[in-house]
């Protein structure tokens, strides 16, 4: 069954906070075209049981590279331990774990293979859990596009000052939205396999349609009381009482942000007139809220805004190159649709900036 169709435009075609987008191009044409680099945000232990690679792929997913580690090490593929997904049409460098083996911290330094390159190996005290990222480093080369500098220049600025809407990036939704139509079949028709991938599409469709209202009245990047907000690059999170100066002044520097939900049992804790959008919104998508709550999922907070750290452009003779830093859990996708539209889809082959 096809996902319905107000699904598929909450999901995938979200409004945009900037306008339409400043020109086509051509994405992806080349691995090479798409680099993201992890930062884990902390060392290696230097001593412990598992062993931390630096691990640099070309045109291969993580899933597989972890499966062909597992077969170096002599482990079991569930005992690879990898911070996110990142996807196969890209080069990547990511960090992973092994358990200890025969192979040495050297032998290991060593490991050339086709599609993937261990650039270091150090000894560290534990496997490395999904989301133990501070971030992700994006280098992206767009192909046959014809901008004017200024008219760039002009919308970089204003995204490195506010930011974008933190939208779950379409590759949250499976090819064409394929994990939405599974929704409305119910947790008991869900095999095990894909159970957390419909899940996850139902808590992200449901979030982008709160988003995208606060993009249509102009609140996404600003905090009201009744809100919940959250400092930037963390999980705390707090009620806004009442908007002050140094509330605002924080806001600017784009170290808070406010925050929307993402569905669960029971009621989000937002209040006044956020409580009221946030409740109305969840009526219009009673199926994948009622999947999340008998899936005994709590409710829980995401940043509405994302801040773009390091944003910068350059020309090449025949391509432009953006640069920009996100933080984990956050879509290249949702910096690029603000600024270009592709030529090839902007989910293609999709990246799981988690």
């Amino acid at each position: 069954m096809a996902p319905d169709a107000r699904w598929l435009a909450a999901a995938l075609d979200p409004p945009r906070a900037y306008g339409a987008p400043l020109a086509r191009g051509v994405l992806r044409e080349e691995p090479e075209d798409f680099l993201v680099e992890e930062d884990l945000g902390f060392s290696a232990s230097g001593t412990g049981q598992h062993i931390l690679l630096k691990v640099q792929k070309r045109n291969a997913n993580t899933q597989w590279v972890a499966r062909e580690l597992a077969k170096l090490c002599g482990c079991h593929p569930r005992d690879v331990g990898y911070a996110g997904l990142k996807d196969r049409r890209a080069v990547a460098v990511q960090w992973l774990t092994v358990p200890k083996s025969k192979l040495t911290l050297d032998a290991w330094r060593e490991v050339r293979h086709p599609e993937f390159d261990v650039l270091q190996a150090d000894a560290h005290s534990r496997k490395l859990p999904r989301g133990a990222l501070a971030g992700n480093r994006f280098t992206i080369r767009i192909r046959a596009i014809d901008i004017a500098d200024d008219v760039l220049a002009t919308r970089v600025a204003e995204i490195g000052r506010r930011g974008v809407p933190n939208y779950f990036g379409p590759q949250r939704f499976g090819h064409d939205g394929a994990n939405l139509a599974r929704i409305a079949d119910g947790l008991r028709a869900l095999r095990p396999q894909e159970r957390g991938f419909v899940l996850s599409a139902a808590r992200s469709l449901v979030f982008n349609a709160v988003l995208a209202q606060r993009v249509i009245e102009g609140s996404w990047d600003r905090v009201e009381a009744g809100d919940l907000a959250n400092l930037d690059g963390r999980g705390s999170i707090f009620s806004v009482d009442a908007v002050d100066s140094t509330l605002t002044e924080r806001m600017a520097q784009l170290d808070i942000h406010p925050t929307g939900p993402l569905w669960g049992r029971g009621e989000p804790s937002s209040r006044h007139r956020i409580a009221d959008l946030e409740t109305r919104i969840a009526e219009q998508f009673q199926q994948p809220c009622a999947l999340t709550a008998d899936a005994g999922m709590d409710q829980e907070r995401r940043a509405l805004r994302l801040a773009v750290r390091d944003l910068a452009w350059e020309r090449e003779p025949s391509a432009l190159v953006i640069r920009f830093r996100l933080t984990r859990g956050s879509f290249a996708t949702t910096v690029l649709r603000e600024i270009i539209e592709s030529s090839t889809p902007l989910d293609a082959d999709g990246v799981e900036e988690a």
